[in-house]
C-alpha cells in the first residue's frame, strides 16, 4: 500500500449540488461536502487506522479476491462505529434525511483496483435503499447504466476528494454502477458507503 502525505495532489470539487434528470434515477451529488482540510484528515486517518481486509467471493465456480480492500462497521455488532465514522454518519444523515446503521469502507489502492457493474443486494439493503457515499483521495469515475433501457445513455460522474453522492428511490432497482479500473497512475481512494441494513 502506498502511504504518503501530499494530499495537495487530490482534487476537491467546487462546492455545488448536482441533480440528474434521467429515467428512474434518484441521484444527488454534492462536491465539497467535506471541506478540503477535513477531507485530508479523514483520508490519512482511514488509510492508516482502518483494519483493511481482502474480500473473497465466488464467481463462475471460482473463488476470487476482490480488487480492493474493505472494512465493515455496524452499530449493533462488535465492530461498532469509530468516533470519526459516527461524526461523518451524523453529517450525512442530516444532509440526506436518511438514517444509516452500517458503513462499508472501500480502499482502491491504485488504478488496478475497481468494482464491476452491479446493483446492491436487496436482501440486505431492502427495497429502494438509500446509500450515501463519501469519497476521499484520488478522483475516480463513477459510472451508471440503465438495466433495461439501452437507449438511455450511460452516466459518468467524477467523485472528488470530499464529495457526497446519494443513491435512493428507484435507482438500485433500475440502474447498475461501477468504478472502472484505469491504466493511468492513480493514488489511493477511500470510499465510505453508509447504508441501512435490514
Amino acid at each position: 500500500m502506498l502511504l504518503f502525505s501530499d494530499t495537495e495532489l487530490f482534487t476537491a470539487g467546487k462546492k455545488k449540488l448536482h441533480n440528474f434528470d434521467f429515467p428512474e434515477l434518484n441521484l444527488y451529488q454534492q462536491d465539497g461536502f467535506v471541506t478540503k482540510n477535513m477531507a485530508d484528515y479523514y483520508y490519512h486517518h482511514f488509510l492508516n487506522n482502518t483494519p483493511w481486509q481482502e474480500h473473497k467471493m465466488e464467481m463462475y465456480k471460482k473463488t476470487i479476491v476482490v480488487p480492493r480492500k474493505i472494512a465493515w462497521y455496524e452499530n449493533e455488532k462488535e465492530n461498532k462505529f469509530t468516533p470519526e465514522l459516527l461524526t461523518l454518519k451524523h453529517q450525512v444523515e442530516e444532509k440526506t434525511g436518511f438514517e444509516y446503521n452500517a458503513v462499508l469502507l472501500n480502499l482502491y489502492r491504485d488504478g488496478n483496483d475497481g468494482v464491476s457493474w452491479h446493483s446492491d443486494k436487496e436482501d440486505k439493503s431492502g427495497e429502494k435503499p438509500a446509500i450515501a457515499s463519501v469519497s476521499f483521495g484520488q478522483t475516480r469515475l463513477f459510472r451508471l447504466r440503465h438495466k433495461f433501457r439501452k437507449e438511455v445513455p450511460q452516466l459518468e460522474i467524477p467523485l472528488h476528494h470530499g464529495t457526497l453522492l446519494l443513491m435512493h428511490g428507484y435507482t438500485n432497482e433500475n440502474w447498475e454502477h461501477e468504478i472502472p479500473k484505469s491504466k493511468k497512475p492513480m493514488l489511493p481512494r477511500i470510499n465510505l458507503t453508509f447504508r441501512q441494513i435490514k
